[in-house]
């Protein structure tokens, strides 16, 4: 008999996502009359499946209905199912999918269970960021509050699910430092939201050397984000044709090969510069197209992660969340990713994040948190906070941790604009060191800042740090040298303080400017 569909069985408003299921409600009065019967009101788990809490979701196309109702993944789940438990997309479907192992897939590790950075006891050295505030994922299991977005006011399966992609990336590659693995989980559920940013951080992930995990984190990435677009050495053209209005997430694997010498960087210099629109809204490119030869625009905006030996160009890493890999030290140990059998569960994982960001779009748009950062650090890192603000738990404070730490240590990485902030700070170290006098000679300023062991003045160029040198590296400050009347009666070349002090405030205000200025010396 053809089944009919009434009012009150019109399609429900969508549940927060996942709310805990209750075993034995929801069944329906179909209960065990087969899979239909199981889930007609898109509630309970499904008898005899094998996997009792099992809830199709994701972007694939829709391969069942039940009384003319599309199934979009709605539906209760419970938050004890695990990576390797949960089936993909219905293009993934099938046997062997969520095999082996079908417990705890993503939370342990053979042979020493040192998958997890937060077991790790050498995190606290890792890329020079010094001790770790943020708590491991052992502690990431703590009360949680109001989960936003949700409309629940005890929630916390969207922490938990992040906790769950947290794993499952853990499981796979040894990141740098905790601080490193959160950053790559808000990466990854971020690209879920992309048409929610202002901004499309790019995810630069780095190593001095083969072997140290860069391809495998992509690896992990690309079976978790929002419609991935995997490529090595693309041409410009392919990648511009790649980005649409509904944003994919490109992934550039041996970005080293398009950017690794300068010859090779400037036969790419269109790429760099698409990458670099890309990373804020309303950038298109503008190109000429067609039979007609009219100007087109493309758009650029999309998420991006690039992984290579070596560092990327600095326009590009001062974009980006740079994740610097490392060779696993002796007893550290990942599980191998065979992409057959761990594809289904992540793609899994994938799919619950696709769902949960479908219905905190709308709250993602209008939020601007608070940033422990400023300028285009707190644009780079604002979709991640917003992702950690939107999942409740400990995740709000664990994403500005990450923040802080990681943006302190990129700052002044780049060799350049590095060593231009670092001779500010150290002339007014100098002046500190000679009792701030109003002025020095430059003589006096280069032998000051050489004498310093740690600093890279003495062995600067060939023959050290030159009065020559040290006007090229003021000359974008405006500072210059002048002539220069001094107590003893003697003139010479030097600097006065007072030129200083607007840099000083601008680009290292970090150590206070003191207040007395006694009278200038000479040589």
């Amino acid at each position: 008999m053809q089944r009919t569909t009434s009012a009150s069985n019109s399609v429900p408003e969508p549940m927060p996502w996942p709310p805990v299921a209750v075993p034995g409600q929801g069944c329906g009065p179909h209960e065990g009359d087969g899979p239909e019967g199981a889930e007609r009101e898109g509630t309970g788990p499904r008898k005899g499946s094998g996997t009792g809490d099992h809830v199709e979701v994701g972007t694939g196309p829709r391969d069942r209905t039940d009384g003319g109702r599309d199934r979009t993944g709605t539906g209760p789940r419970s938050p004890a199912a695990r990576l390797g438990t949960v089936p993909s997309s219905s293009q993934d479907s099938g046997p062997g999918t969520g095999t082996e192992p079908a417990e705890g897939a993503g939370t342990e590790v053979p042979q020493g269970g040192s998958g997890t950075v937060g077991d790790r006891d050498d995190v606290a050295d890792a890329v020079g960021t010094g001790p770790h505030t943020s708590p491991g994922p052992s502690q990431m299991d703590g009360p949680t509050g109001p989960v936003p977005g949700t409309g629940e006011g005890t929630g916390g399966d969207a922490a938990e699910l992040l906790d769950e992609l947290r794993s499952a990336i853990a499981r796979y590659v040894i990141l740098p430092s905790r601080e490193a693995l959160d950053a790559v989980t808000l990466w990854v559920a971020a690209t879920h939201l992309q048409p929610a940013f202002q901004h499309a951080p790019r995810l630069a992930v780095v190593g001095p050397a083969k072997r140290c995990g860069k391809s495998r984190l992509l690896d992990v990435v690309t079976e978790t984000v929002h419609k991935p677009v995997i490529t090595v050495n693309a041409s410009t053209a392919a990648v511009f044709r790649s980005v649409t209005e509904e944003p994919p997430t490109l992934l550039v694997d041996e970005a080293d090969t398009l950017f690794g010498t300068p010859k090779v960087a400037e036969k790419n210099e269109d790429l760099r510069g698409l990458l670099n629109a890309g990373h804020q809204r309303n950038r298109p490119a503008l190109r000429i197209s067609g039979p007609e030869h009219k100007p087109t625009e493309f758009p650029t905006f999309a998420m991006a992660a690039l992984a290579g030996i070596g560092e990327l160009p600095d326009t590009i890493m001062d974009r980006s969340i740079v994740i610097r890999m490392r060779r696993r030290a002796p007893g550290e140990k990942v599980a191998s990713f065979r992409a057959r059998r761990d594809t289904p569960g992540l793609h899994g994982l994938r799919d619950r994040l696709e769902a949960w960001a479908g219905q905190v779009a709308g709250q993602a748009v209008e939020m601007e948190p608070p940033m422990p950062v400023e300028d285009r650090a707190a644009d780079t890192w604002e979709p991640l906070v917003v992702v950690a603000d939107l999942a409740g738990g400990q995740w709000p404070a664990t994403a500005r941790s990450a923040c802080k730490t990681m943006s302190d240590y990129e700052a002044g990485q780049d060799e350049d604009g590095g060593l231009k902030t670092r001779i500010l700070a150290d002339i007014r170290s100098a002046f500190a060191s000679c009792g701030n006098p109003e002025a020095l000679s430059t003589n006096r300023l280069l032998s000051v800042l050489k004498e310093d062991p740690e600093a890279p003045w003495a062995e600067y160029g060939t023959n050290g740090l030159t009065p020559r040198g040290l006007q090229l590296l003021l000359k974008d400050y405006g500072i210059q040298s002048a002539n220069i009347r001094f107590p003893d009666g003697g003139q010479a070349k030097g600097f006065a303080r007072n030129r200083f002090q607007d840099a000083w405030t601008r680009y290292c205000p970090t150590i206070p400017v003191q207040a007395e200025a006694p009278a200038a010396t000479g040589a």
